[in-house]
């Protein structure tokens, strides 16, 4: 008979856990129908020169107009640090893959049509590392990453970008906001668009 109560209270359990993953497994975000994959070849520029590796941006959703005015005002009252924590707070509209990492979820997409096709801006907040943290101070401020891909329906082979892997949003000298790298820009090329 105990034998039976362990038995039942372990199939409970089972089906509770089954119940829970399925759920999990259900999307619930207000995603476009389908999923759009940019593959892109990033080179290195200045003394990253030589240097490459592949990325891929996931787009599950464009953000909306409202996701901009918040960002716009986060920079507004607090530079770059209102900007990050604001992007720590937006749900993920994409996810970025670059090898050496995990990847990790894109806060801000948006897409802008053009006369040749379109040019899509992300960015997001940049996961500081633990060593990163603990030893070298002067890279915690730049804990943004951003980038821009320009699409050209009619030919392909003009597709470009920029990926902007450790950045900080500053306004410079001429009042004007500008990205101020910690490393150099890498060249987006070889740019493949999968909708």
């Amino acid at each position: 008979m105990l034998t039976d109560l362990r038995i039942r209270h372990f199939a409970r359990g089972t089906i509770l856990l089954l119940g829970l993953l399925m759920i999990a497994a259900v999307d619930g975000r207000g995603q476009r129908s389908n999923t759009e994959t940019i593959d892109a070849t990033a080179f290195g520029t200045s003394t990253q020169l030589g240097r490459n590796f592949g990325v891929k941006i996931l787009i599950y959703e464009f953000s909306s107009p409202e996701d901009r005015d918040i960002l716009v005002q986060a920079f507004q009252q607090g530079q770059n640090k209102g900007l990050v924590n604001a992007l720590e707070k937006m749900k993920s509209v994409g996810r970025i893959s670059i090898p050496g990492t995990l990847g990790f979820d894109l806060s801000f997409i948006r897409e802008i049509v053009t006369p040749t096709g379109r040019t899509i801006r992300f960015v997001t907040n940049r996961k500081i590392a633990f060593g990163e943290s603990y030893w070298n101070t002067q890279t915690k401020s730049f804990d943004l990453t951003a980038g821009e891909i320009t699409l050209n329906d009619s030919d392909k082979s003009k597709s470009a970008g920029v990926l902007y892997p450790a950045a900080q949003l500053i306004i410079n000298k001429e009042g004007e906001l500008q990205f101020e790298l910690n490393q150099n820009a890498w060249k987006l090329t070889n740019i493949i668009e999968w909708k």
